[in-house]
């Protein structure tokens, strides 16, 4: 039995993929300890792992809120007083390794204190090779000097001369929740990399969505994600004006977003926070940010989709499913009613976009899940 060091960023786009992953080295026996904020307590404790809250909130991708000081600034200030935190809550534990999520800051620190194998969770993968590459375009704020400073006088660890750096952080194995068919062939091509394929696991997540209303409906599905949620609101209009009034139940999901001032067509139900696994064995089609926990679980469960990306990764990810022909990607500049109906029609009815997705479905599962990634780890640890 190992015991494991988890460090996550505690967002959802870096969590998620890695609860089911948890569960299956649980059930092998590991002893997971396990870093994220209250936000995810349930989800982890259900795994069976042990969890431990940081100091601060290490989500280092939330939206600033007005007032409040941007989460990379508290974490460069506080960055030796969350490290010794994250010490201290573990006195005495042996570990005999570590899984970080990709741009855990500092996972460096740990990595050459405890002298122990680092595995990277990559919740982010299209588009590494580029922002590495591109990392002298990325400022360097000044309380990075300080934190840099601070952390080489205290643990005697160098970070990066570049800020950006310590957001990239690759592991001697490197798990990444796709498919070799999926990535591009000239990303990720070394053998540090293991394909695992999506990041589907029944989450088992508690809600009182009325399922019943949609019953014998055609349902479309609406997820601009947790992050992006807020990004535009217009297009919320947009989604309104395409599909009020028409034959169809529309589900919304609308996280943290403040829709006082629209008018709601009867035909939509809007929710905060929507079961997605569960709504897509109901889903006819749907419209997405083109996350990658999004696009995952759509194109894992065939339903056919159209992508409207907002940022981060979720340009490449949805022009690489639209250059193997599973989707259409819509730009959210130009986005109108009909063009957004024209694309739902037609995913819906060209069954090539149905097939080209079960050829990545298909590469999906093959990828073995979590049950391969948990070989690999033991392979690469032994």
């Amino acid at each position: 039995m190992s015991k494991v060091l988890f460090l996550s960023v505690p967002s959802h786009g870096h969590v998620n993929p890695t609860i089911g992953l948890v569960s299956e080295l649980v059930k092998n026996g590991d002893e997971v300890i396990y870093f994220a904020t209250g936000t995810f307590r349930e989800k982890i404790e259900a795994t069976g792992a042990l969890y431990k809250q940081y100091l601060v909130d290490l989500d280092l991708f939330r939206p600033e809120k007005e007032g409040e000081e941007d989460p990379m600034c508290t974490m460069m200030r506080e960055a030796t007083n969350i490290i010794e935190d994250i010490f201290s809550q573990t006195k005495g534990i042996q570990f005999d390794y570590i899984i970080h999520s990709t741009p855990f800051p500092f996972t460096e620190v740990f990595k050459q204190v405890l002298k122990i194998p680092t595995i990277s969770s990559l919740g982010i993968f299209l588009g590494i090779n580029n922002f590495l590459e591109s990392a002298d375009m990325f400022p360097t704020p000044p309380e990075y000097a300080l934190m840099r400073e601070a952390i080489k006088a205290k643990y005697n660890v160098i970070l990066p001369d570049k800020f950006v750096a310590t957001m990239i952080n690759l592991g001697g194995l490197n798990l990444v929740y796709s498919s070799r068919y999926f990535v591009p062939e000239d990303q990720l091509s070394d053998n540090t990399y293991r394909f695992v394929g999506p990041p589907v696991f029944d989450r088992k997540e508690k809600s009182d969505f009325p399922f019943k209303l949609l019953k014998d409906r055609k349902v479309i599905y609406i997820s601009l994600g947790t992050v992006f949620s807020n990004f535009k609101p217009a297009l919320y209009q947009v989604f309104f004006d395409a599909f009020a009034g028409k034959d169809v139940t529309v589900v919304m999901a609308a996280y943290n977003v403040d829709l006082s001032h629209f008018k709601i067509p009867d035909n939509f139900i809007v929710r905060h926070y929507i079961p997605q696994l569960a709504i897509l064995q109901h889903t006819d089609v749907a419209i997405t940010h083109a996350g990658m926990n999004s696009i995952s679980d759509l194109l894992y469960n065939d339903v056919p989709f159209v992508a409207i990306p907002l940022g981060a990764d979720q340009p490449d990810l949805a022009e690489r499913t639209a250059a193997l022909g599973a989707t259409i990607s819509l730009d959210h500049e130009t986005l109108t009613p009909a063009i957004l109906q024209d694309a739902v029609e037609k995913v819906l009815r060209d069954p090539s976009y149905t097939a080209n997705m079960k050829k990545i479905s298909d590469s999906f599962r093959a990828a073995g899940g979590y049950p391969r990634a948990v070989a690999y780890i033991k392979e690469f640890i032994n």
